[in-house]
């Protein structure tokens, strides 16, 4: 497998990040601002920030076909931001009527609609409204209880899935009459008018649910929580039991992202600093390995005993463990600190072939799947 691509961009946190359909422009958000970077050869360079949010942005994503970019921030606003002829970004404010921080934002596939969860136990469901000329938000309310931390969209642009800090991860109808088209039915219903649970599923500790995802079907749908359990969930029809419900248990710390790279296999990521892998069905999954490189060599056992002894020399004389060759400081994962999120980065033939990973750290890698 081929060495990780690593974009060490700063030393400071990165809440989100996207790339544009083309992969040459990368939007991360740092802080109040979201900075935009242009690939220059091998690596990014900074090429314009978006500043507009007062607190902390919680969520970017860009617009694969339009450009556009939708922000999100503790400060209780979504910007949407338009690319212009001269090169700038104008900024149109959606009020999102909520009166908690927004934690996240997701354009749907088709981009008529963007989502936006809050600590107001409120989705925010944006859309564009022609004959006013503005961005108009409607509300999924009920029954969530709890502040919502990530949101993900169906295929159909219609269905919502959302996690949130009551345990619960939840499937929504987001349709709306005059910008959605009837979507075909599916194992998640058939008529789906607006603000309709489609499914409903507590994770087994009632841990916090971190992040959620369909199936590029949309036929299934996995969660990961704060008891670093990952959960998929086969439904076979509205107000029907689903089909199969599996939890795996892991020893790791837990995950706060994941993505389906095909129909049988995920990719998480999180707490533990690394990106892990699972596979499997609806008769059952497990986790399957890691996708970071073993660079650690099998050594011969005069090497260990001489490896050791230095170790201890080292002890004695400086009075930590390691000495110049060891840094108990640094990871030996990628990443040198937690994963925030796991998006797409190259898609063929219906599969993920390389995802992108934003971390604590300020780094930005792209892996091969």
């Amino acid at each position: 497998m081929p060495a990780p691509e690593v974009h060490h961009l700063f030393h400071a946190p990165i809440a989100d990040h996207s790339f544009s359909a083309d992969r040459s422009t990368l939007a991360v958000a740092r802080d109040n601002n979201v900075e935009l970077y242009h690939r220059s050869g091998n690596a990014f360079k900074l090429q314009d920030e978006l500043r507009g949010h007062d607190k902390t942005i919680t969520g970017v994503d860009i617009a694969p076909r339009s450009g556009r970019i939708v922000t999100c921030s503790q400060d209780r606003n979504a910007y949407v931001w338009e690319p212009s002829h001269n090169g700038e970004w104008k900024p149109t404010l959606v009020l999102l009527r909520i009166n908690r921080a927004a934690t996240g934002v997701r354009w749907c596939p088709n981009e008529t609609k963007f989502a936006v969860g809050s600590g107001a136990r409120i989705i925010a469901v944006c859309y564009f409204e022609e004959e006013n000329d503005w961005w108009v938000s409607k509300h999924i309310k009920k029954p969530i209880r709890s502040t919502v931390t990530s949101v993900a969209w169906h295929p159909n642009s219609v269905l919502l899935a959302a996690g949130s800090t009551d345990g619960h991860a939840r499937v929504f109808s987001s349709f709306v009459k005059g910008i959605d088209e009837r979507p075909e039915p599916s194992v998640w219903g058939e008529r789906l008018p607006f603000n309709t649970v489609c499914g409903e599923y507590l994770n087994p500790t009632a841990g916090w649910v971190h992040d959620v995802a369909f199936s590029p079907s949309g036929d299934a749908l996995a969660f990961c929580s704060h008891d670093s359990s990952v959960t998929i969930v086969y439904p076979s029809g509205l107000e029907q039991p689903p089909q199969a419900v599996i939890s795996i248990a892991t020893q790791l710390l837990p995950f706060a992202s994941l993505l389906w790279s095909s129909e049988t296999e995920l990719v998480a990521a999180g707490y533990d600093c690394g990106v892990y892998r699972l596979s499997g069905d609806a008769n059952g999954w497990q986790l399957t390995g890691s996708l970071e490189e073993k660079k650690e060599r099998p050594s011969m056992p005069e090497q260990r005993e001489e490896s050791a002894l230095n170790m201890f020399r080292s002890m004695d004389l400086k009075g930590r463990s390691g000495g110049a060759a060891m840094d108990d400081t640094k990871l030996k994962t990628v990443h040198q600190n937690s994963i925030n999120t796991v998006r797409s980065f190259q898609e063929s033939g219906g599969q993920i072939r390389k995802i992108s990973t934003g971390g604590v750290d300020g780094r930005v890698v792209v892996w091969d799947v």
